[in-house]
Formats: C-alpha cells, structure tokens, sequence
C-alpha cells in the first residue's frame, strides 16, 4: 500500500486539530504551499510535514518568523546545510535561556507566595488565638462583662 501524496485542507485541519483558518493563514505567511485544482488546495506531503513542524514549534515558542527562516534556509538546498543548521542551534540556545528564566521567575514566585502565605497563616492564628482568649474571659463566672 502506498502512503497518501496529497491532502485537503480540512484532512489536515483534523488530523492536526487546527482551524482550516489556521492553516491558510499559514499559507499567507509563506509557510505553506499548496498548489490549486480551481479554488482548492491540494497540499502535498511537505506540507504536511512544514505544517507538524510549525506546530511543533509553536509549542516550543518559536515564532513563525523564526519558523519561516529556518524553512527559507532548508529550502535555500535540497537538504538543508551547514547555515540552517547553526541558526536553528542558535534559536534553540534562546528559547532554552528564555525557559531557564521563566523557571527563575516561577521560582521567585513562588517564594514571595510560600513567605506572604506564611506570614497570613501566622497573622490568623494569633487573631484566632486573642479571639479565643477574649471569648473565655467573657465567659466566666464573675467577669464585668456578665454583670451589666
């Protein structure tokens, strides 16, 4: 059996689960070239590959500019080169320093919330401890209170 050489818009949209919005404004970005029969688009097997490949990495923050490059580069050959290579290893080196600084920052975070809960969890125990203690005064025998 051979593999399926071309898709429709909507055989993409639901094997990736993606909008067929999402998927021509991919095309309008230049990401995507599928060839026309009339009004429809037949995408091809790159396609499909470009189109696992953006998303991809969209989950790992690339921007479809930084996408677009390292596919402008790949095509520059028939099998990429020396140049795409580095640029991607550069792009990777970003995003990997902008995710150990997000961790930083959810690291920080979560301190100033452990510290702030902490002090509340104190301040609430010592409101409830003098309430109490206000509360059993009250209550016995003999306090000023009960007289009046």
């Amino acid at each position: 059996m051979t593999e399926k050489q071309t898709f429709s818009i909507s055989e993409l949209a639901s094997e990736f689960d993606v909008t067929t919005r999402s998927i021509r404004f991919y095309e309008d970005q230049g990401l995507l070239k599928p060839t026309r029969r009339g009004q429809t688009r037949i995408f091809s097997t790159t396609d499909r590959v470009r189109l696992k490949l953006i998303l991809r990495g969209k989950r790992m923050g690339f921007s479809l500019a930084e996408t677009k490059e390292t596919f402008d580069l790949w095509d520059e050959t028939l099998s990429g080169n020396e140049k795409q290579l580095l640029k991607m290893l550069s792009i990777l080196d970003e995003k990997r320093a902008h995710i150990e600084q997000q961790k930083a920052d959810i690291a920080m975070a979560e301190l100033e919330i452990n510290t702030r809960e902490a002090h509340c969890r104190e301040a609430l125990a010592e409101l409830q401890k003098k309430k109490q203690q206000h509360e059993s005064t009250i209550e016995q025998p003999g306090h000023p209170a009960e007289q009046s």
